[in-house]
């Protein structure tokens, strides 16, 4: 192989299943009936977030490694995923492995990085400066370079998912995926049409909408701030993958971060399964485009599992709140014996249960009342409005506070 886009193939990629089977374990593939029923269509999800470095990137890192001189040092730059794959797979053949890591790269990440045997340095607000730093270490340092997305051979791996996607359900009318430099879309997209008439949509941050608005011929593209699926906050997308995208005419859909940040809760509380941002990104689709989905039948790719534990606890705790689910309360009560009793007493017997209180003299109206603030467990927001009701039919002054 060469480095164009003529060279990934469906038999370029078939080889790379080949070399591949037996150390990358076959992710399930399954149909979930909830998710179907809340989208309007037939959805089954490959579980790539189980791989053991946590994301789909072992694959092309993998077949990309076989490539390299056994014993001699590689150098990568990620955001995280890429980078764990490299590193493990690295220890595995025997190649001493370096890692470049944006700065404010989730530390769950680093560590994870670091515990294959890689050594990491963070340099650069993203991917792209991590990317500079990594090819001048690499001339300086005789380093074999490994790009995370825009190499033929990577692509090439990538694109084993679709194959094991279509043995299992050859009829989807679309495998669903997100998009930061495009190596993943790009595999997709050449194993699909080397299998059938199965097409490829591509999902993006709003945030960071790169891939899209290049294959839209839009030149001033729009990427601002910080978004929840850093594993596709891609500045720059591959010239060898947007080629690719291209000629398979891959649509492109743009989701919000509430989107992604729903969808992640969504996985977690109906498939009891940990995604980040990238790897929600397919449901956000799904989610935010359901006309564009509805009746389809479709392969949604869960790409990487590797968020950062507070951020997932957040992710939950909003999800709930934005359900109605975790709701806010403010009471004033009239600073006198039994009344924070009975507060309590009427959010039980509504069936509700308090999980936080807090107890504000200095912030009520008055010297002889108190502020109550109250995160309170609730089925939906139609019960909180019942909790509030209650409190008010008392005569206690109520309400409920947005998050």
């Amino acid at each position: 192989m060469t480095n164009s886009p003529d060279d990934v193939t469906i038999e370029s990629i078939d080889a790379a299943a080949r070399r591949l089977d037996g150390v990358i374990p076959l992710t399930p593939f399954t149909k979930s009936e909830t998710l179907s029923d809340i989208c309007g269509a037939e959805i089954y999800l490959k579980f790539e977030n189980l791989q053991y470095t946590g994301s789909f990137k072992g694959r092309g890192a993998r077949n990309r490694l076989l490539e390299v001189e056994p014993g001699r040092g590689v150098i990568a730059m990620s955001a995280g995923n890429h980078a764990q794959g490299v590193a493990h797979h690295g220890r595995l053949l025997g190649l001493p492995t370096t890692i470049v890591m944006p700065e404010h790269t989730p530390f769950v990440k680093v560590a994870r990085t670091q515990d294959h045997g890689a050594v990491v340095e963070l340099v650069g607000r993203d991917v792209a400066e991590s990317a500079a730093h990594a090819r001048r270490l690499a001339a300086e340092r005789d380093l074999e370079f490994i790009h995370p997305y825009d190499d033929p051979h990577v692509i090439s791996g990538q694109g084993t998912i679709a194959l094991e996607m279509l043995e299992a359900q050859p009829e989807l009318d679309h495998i669903v995926s997100a998009v930061g430099g495009g190596g993943l879309a790009a595999g997709l997209a050449v194993a699909a049409a080397g299998r059938g008439s199965t097409t490829i949509v591509g999902v993006q941050s709003e945030r960071y909408p790169a891939m899209a608005d290049l294959l839209a011929g839009r030149s001033d593209s729009s990427i601002s701030g910080s978004t929840i699926a850093e594993g596709i906050a891609v500045r720059e997308p591959g010239e060898i993958t947007s080629t690719i995208l291209r000629r398979h005419d891959v649509e492109m859909l743009i989701v919000s971060e509430a989107a992604i940040e729903a969808a992640i809760a969504m996985l977690l509380e109906i498939e009891k399964t940990v995604v980040e941002g990238a790897g929600a990104a397919a449901l956000a689709a799904c989610l935010e485009h359901r006309d564009r989905f509805e009746g389809r039948s479709l392969g949604l790719v869960l790409c990487g599992g590797n968020i950062d534990p507070r951020t997932l606890a957040q992710v939950t705790l909003r999800g709930l709140a934005n359900q109605g689910r975790l709701s806010r309360l403010r009471v004033e009560l009239d600073d006198t014996p039994g009344r924070l009793a009975l507060v309590s007493q009427l959010i039980a017997r509504a069936a509700a249960n308090v999980v936080q209180v807090d107890h504000d003299g200095l912030g009520s109206t008055g010297a002889r009342s108190t502020i109550l603030e109250l995160r309170i467990d609730t089925l939906d927001s139609a019960h909180a409005q019942r909790v509030l009701d209650a409190l008010v039919a008392e005569g206690l002054r109520a309400t409920l506070v947005d998050w």
